[in-house]
């Protein structure tokens, strides 16, 4: 008896696991163009105060991913940022270039 118990719940738990939907990532940032990026971080200047690898200098932090800060909270921070970082508008840096 107790192993058709056992064999129920197993059958349960299998079932309910392989109708669980797929965990997502907790900040998924969208696809994107390394080489792009790349290409405008150095014609915008972001590299005169982060450096040419985004490595961090004098005037500006080191950049790149963070556990600490969110996709959607970077492109919030790069509009309206504080401190000495000058903003980056929508018409500077358009949306899908982010």
């Amino acid at each position: 008896m107790m192993k058709r118990i056992l064999s129920t719940v197993a059958g349960f738990v299998v079932i309910g696991v392989a109708n669980a939907p797929a965990q997502q990532p907790a900040s998924s940032a969208p696809a994107g163009n390394a080489k792009a990026g790349q290409a405008l971080f150095m014609k915008i200047g972001c590299y005169e105060c982060h450096g040419n690898e985004g490595q961090g200098g004098a005037a500006g932090p080191r950049i790149g991913r963070s556990p600490m800060l969110a996709f959607r909270n970077f492109i919030t921070y790069i509009r309206a940022p504080r401190g000495e970082m000058p903003p980056y508008s929508a018409k500077v840096i358009p949306e899908k270039d982010v």
